[in-house]
């Protein structure tokens, strides 16, 4: 049985007229995808960014996901952590893992990517507190 897992709501502008990858438009492959990673990892938010989150895909865009978790990992390591869950890959990805704690410190340093997705991304996972 699969867990309870509460996922936010989101649209994807046009997901059924763009398929991305080799089987599946994004936007039915996606919400099985997060289930999938917050059921393995328990991450603290989940978000997707870039060109589907901004209504600008392409059909060679690929999925951009922000993982949050609380992990000791190395960065190379927690990429592949998410990435091995989605195989075979339904849609092309770009996965980028980080802490609560260097979420934090990125946005105190001023970087302009991290706030740019924490902004304009959409939620698609927030673990309930």
């Amino acid at each position: 049985m699969e867990p309870a897992i509460t996922l936010a709501k989101f649209s994807l502008r046009r997901p059924s007229t763009i398929p991305v990858g080799l089987k599946v438009p994004v936007g039915k492959a996606l919400q099985p995808a997060v289930r999938k990673i917050v059921a393995e990892l328990n991450p603290e938010k989940v978000i997707l960014f870039g060109s589907f989150a901004y209504g600008a895909p392409n059909p060679h865009s690929d999925v951009d996901l922000l993982v949050i978790m609380n992990t000791r990992a190395p960065h190379k390591d927690r990429s592949w952590a998410v990435s091995r869950l989605l195989l075979p890959r339904p849609f092309p990805v770009d996965i980028l893992v980080k802490t609560p704690q260097e979420v934090e410190r990125d946005l105190a340093s001023g970087d302009f990517f991290v706030r740019e997705i924490l902004t304009r991304g959409k939620v698609l996972y927030e673990r309930r507190k």
